[in-house]
Parts: structure tokens; C-alpha cells; sequence
């Protein structure tokens, strides 16, 4: 169907024969890894974080969570000197970058992934990419960050901008 008289548009190629995504370039230093769930008897087990994946060598030292209720969205931020390692354990989540270093040969690049508990996927976030993140489910869901730097309680590494600021090019409202 060359035109279409309604205005389809022909949907590009998002994911190969094995299912592995295809549809955008990573930002520089940005490392993901889809991970399998495991069938048992009684449930599923998910593996969030082996050393041995080698996504990055940065330590583990603190873990935790943060649940956004449907619709809701945690505002862009940034950090100076940590690493984020974000992986979706409960409902559907957008999970958005924008890569604002100068130096980076991916600068102004945007990553968009949409993850969660049915396809499992953990995002290494290197410092000073920011980063937006939307539930897009209809029901309360959770990410953990497994950060290399524990939060400084009296002196944060945590830069935001407001979630409708020009400086980066993307809306998480709908497309139409």
C-alpha cells in the first residue's frame, strides 16, 4: 500500500527473529541487558544484577526502590558522579535518556525503553545523562536502582529540571 488515503503509516522494524531491539542507537555508556524470567514450579525468579554480565565495574552500594502510581512520571534528573542501574520488578514503565555531555559523541541523543516485570531489562545510566521515567501501566509499579554510590544525605548528587523544560526534546505526553 504505497499511499494511503487515511494516512496510514508502515510501522519500521523494531526487533529481530530473536527479539532483541533494533530501533535506536545506545547513548555512550549506556549498557542494557534483557533478562530472562524463570519458569518454576511456584512462581518466576528474575535475576537483576550479576557481576559476571560485565555491564560495567562500578560496585554495588546501595539498593532501592521507588513505585509511581498509573500515569505518573518521576521528573528529569541527572547526577554528577553516580552510576544508575535501573530494572523495572513491578508493572510497565517508560524509561527515558537524554544524553546532555558536550563531549559525548552521543550528545542530544534520547533513548526511549519501555520495560517492565513481563519483559525484564536492566539500564546501566552513566553519570550526567538524564533520565525521566513514566508509569504507562494502569496499576502501581516499581523500579530498583542498584547505585555504585550510595545517597549523600547532607550533600545530594541529584540534579533536576522541571518535567516540562525545553532543554530536552521529549514529551511523555501521547503521540497522535
Amino acid at each position: 500500500m504505497e499511499n494511503s488515503d487515511f494516512g496510514f503509516k508502515k510501522d519500521g522494524v523494531s526487533i529481530t527473529s530473536d527479539w532483541d531491539l533494533v530501533n535506536q542507537s545506545l547513548i555512550e555508556g549506556v549498557r542494557t541487558k534483557e533478562i530472562k524470567n524463570v519458569l518454576k514450579n511456584n512462581g518466576v525468579l528474575t535475576e537483576v544484577w550479576r557481576k559476571s554480565w560485565n555491564l560495567d565495574g562500578e560496585p554495588v552500594e546501595q539498593v532501592f526502590q521507588v513505585t509511581l502510581s498509573p500515569g505518573e512520571f518521576s521528573s528529569w534528573h541527572l547526577h554528577e558522579f553516580t552510576t544508575d542501574r535501573l530494572f523495572v520488578n513491578i508493572g510497565t514503565m517508560k524509561i527515558v535518556l537524554y544524553d546532555t555531555r558536550k563531549d559525548s559523541p552521543t550528545y542530544g541523543l534520547i533513548n526511549e525503553f519501555n520495560i517492565g516485570a513481563l519483559r525484564p531489562m536492566i539500564i546501566i545510566i552513566p553519570p550526567l545523562v538524564c533520565h525521566g521515567i513514566k508509569n504507562i501501566g494502569n496499576e502501581m509499579a516499581s523500579i530498583l536502582n542498584l547505585v555504585d554510590q550510595a545517597y549523600t544525605y547532607q550533600d545530594p548528587d541529584h540534579w533536576r529540571i522541571p518535567e516540562n523544560s525545553d532543554l530536552i526534546p521529549y514529551s511523555f505526553l501521547p503521540k497522535y
